[in-house]
């Protein structure tokens, strides 16, 4: 959705070491914001976001319009079912239609033969996922590894809407997960006894808003009460810091 970073850059990277030719596609999505939410105020860039794309010698940019995207009288979105209604599609009810509608939408125009995502979406990566398996689609979905800054704050456009205190506060997302996978490794198993461990860290934190902290199985998002051997997963969470949302995630293997 534009205002890149070195988070969208790494896929671009991607691409191009994997790819022959890249295609990068620009679209603030209007659909998969909800009335409250920050659709006006979401940052852009466009001139700051071509000079970066020319940097990093992409083929193609593609700027389709609102009206290109959703013309007069349009009707039809797509809903991934199960996936959806968990997490991010609990706190966000209308936030994957409008994704998996925009996302193949914009693969039948540019129609890839790979494409790139990255993992701080864990979610989203995985709805789009099932919708391509589910639609007989052919296209590959790589998910790239999170970006994240010197101190562990993941990447995202929405960061600069924090104050420089909000700013350090918001590394108590990375410095949850960081404490799972210790206690993890340490032979815990008991996810409610892991999470009331992450959430002690966020009591500390007076401008910090939990919408949720999980553990989920990797490949289905089914939420899990006990870690396995041998199994894959993710520890997600979203939070707000002040007024602003966030989102993280680690993967892990047991």
């Amino acid at each position: 959705m534009g205002y890149l970073h070195e988070g969208h850059l790494s896929l671009i990277r991607e691409s191009k070491r994997k790819c022959d030719k890249t295609i990068v596609s620009i679209f603030v999505n209007p659909t998969q914001f909800a009335p409250n939410e920050d659709l006006e105020n979401y940052p852009r860039d466009m001139d700051r976001d071509i000079k970066l794309l020319e940097k990093e010698k992409v083929d193609y940019v593609f700027l389709p319009s609102n009206k290109e995207i959703y013309p007069k009288n349009f009707q039809t979105y797509i809903s991934v079912e199960h996936i959806v209604q968990k997490l991010e599609g609990e706190f966000r009810p209308t936030h994957f239609r409008g994704v998996s509608t925009v996302v193949l939408i914009l693969f039948n125009c540019v129609q890839p033969d790979v494409a790139f995502f990255g993992q701080k979406d864990a979610q989203q990566s995985v709805v789009i996922k099932q919708m391509v398996q589910d639609l007989k689609l052919d296209t590959e979905i790589v998910v790239c590894p999170i970006i994240r800054e010197e101190d562990g704050l993941a990447l995202s456009s929405r960061n600069v809407y924090l104050s420089s205190e909000e700013r350090k506060n918001a590394l108590v997302l990375y410095q949850s997960l960081e404490l799972a996978k210790k206690i993890i490794s340490m032979g815990e198993k008991k996810v409610n006894l892991i999470l009331t461990d992450m959430y002690e860290l966020y009591t500390k934190i007076p401008s910090a808003r939990l919408d949720y902290i999980k553990i989920v199985e990797a490949d289905t998002f089914e939420i899990v009460d006990e870690i396995k051997k041998g199994n894959e997963y993710f520890i997600l969470v979203a939070c707000k810091i002040g007024k602003t949302r966030l989102i993280d995630n680690t993967r892990i293997r047991v």
